[in-house]
């Protein structure tokens, strides 16, 4: 099979590779599209994102559609012709964090494009039939990859626990804020405003449930009324900490504050703020149990998935897909390998 490979910051090349062979308990995948993610980005452009560092050829890409060609012996709810979405995170079994069902927290779980662990800009991959979940026809291939990102934000809207009559501050509208903003509508939020510093993607927020939305330029007063301030819950999804900190100062008091979206790896936290106003802040780390809710947003056409994809690449346009989020009008880069 070929497969696009990360070879160094900056350099990708397509190898072939043996077509992986299923294990007892696996599926093998023939991929039809892979979602571009700004941490596939991020890897690409620097090698790392934190701890994780590329020490050896990479293959990047988490967010994966394809089709069951073969099983494995003890598969027997999976079949040959089934299209299916990848979760990319697989637990070990028995981990305290698996067994009390927030699986997403192990720290030996093994993720897609998370060094030392291969992704899927590649024509197969095996995969864990139970982490290997059904799609009906009614999806595209694409809207079958975009369950991972729409994950993220059924995952982040949990997290603030939003519910009939809140008012949402969405701070990032790149994919992941935009289906943070649909979700919290459907969760019963009543206002939810998203900002952003690029008006060319604000322009798609209210296709997805926002009812307002500002630049940075254009930001109200912090002080002023709503929707300057009185926000019942932040949800972070540009991992700016000017972003964070501003918006925390436009919360109500006992507002939550869940930070979703990846950048600085430190956060100057007004403590003044947090507890003159008892905020409650917290962080998501991808997702857990998510994938049947969000199956069902987008089946049901809750969710416009397709919607979010601006462009379509092979394995051999990688690197303008990995780049492609910086364009004007750019959303969703798909792989189609």
């Amino acid at each position: 099979m070929r497969a696009s490979v990360l070879k160094a910051p900056g350099e990708i090349r397509v190898e072939h590779r043996p077509v992986p062979r299923p294990g007892p308990h696996d599926v093998l995948v023939r991929i039809a599209a892979v979602g571009v993610c700004g941490s596939d980005t991020h890897y690409y452009e620097h090698g790392r994102i934190g701890d994780h560092v590329v020490e050896q050829p990479l293959v990047l890409g988490h967010e994966p559609s394809g089709v069951v060609v073969a099983v494995g012996p003890e598969v027997s709810d999976r079949h040959p012709g089934q299209r299916v979405s990848l979760e990319p995170g697989v637990p070990t079994a028995f981990s305290a964090q698996t067994l009390s069902g927030s699986y997403n927290l192990d720290p030996d779980v093994r993720f897609f494009a998370t060094p030392p662990v291969d992704g899927v800009f590649s024509e197969y991959a095996v995969h864990p039939a139970a982490f290997a979940h059904p799609v009906p026809d009614s999806l595209s291939d694409d809207a079958a990859a975009l369950l991972e990102p729409l994950s993220v934000a059924v995952s982040a809207v949990r997290a603030a626990a939003v519910t009939l009559g809140d008012r949402i501050l969405v701070t990032g509208a790149g994919p992941v804020g935009l289906l943070i903003a649909r979700c919290a509508r459907l969760a019963g939020a009543v206002d939810v405003v998203v900002s952003d510093t690029r008006a060319d993607r604000l322009a798609k927020a209210r296709c997805y449930g926002a009812t307002d939305t500002f630049t940075v330029a254009d930001a109200p007063d912090v002080t002023g009324p709503f929707p300057g301030s009185g926000y019942t819950a932040m949800l972070d999804a540009s991992g700016a900490e000017a972003a964070v900190l501003s918006g925390m100062q436009r919360l109500a008091p006992r507002a939550r504050v869940v930070l979703v979206g990846m950048g600085s790896d430190t956060l100057r936290v007004p403590v003044p703020l947090l507890q003159e106003r008892e905020l409650l802040l917290t962080g998501i780390f991808r997702y857990a149990n998510t994938w049947p809710t969000a199956v069902s947003l987008a089946a049901s056409g809750a969710v416009d998935l397709d919607f979010l994809v601006t462009s379509h690449h092979t394995l051999d346009e990688v690197p303008a897909a990995l780049t492609a989020g910086a364009s004007e009008g750019a959303l969703k880069a798909i792989v189609t390998p």
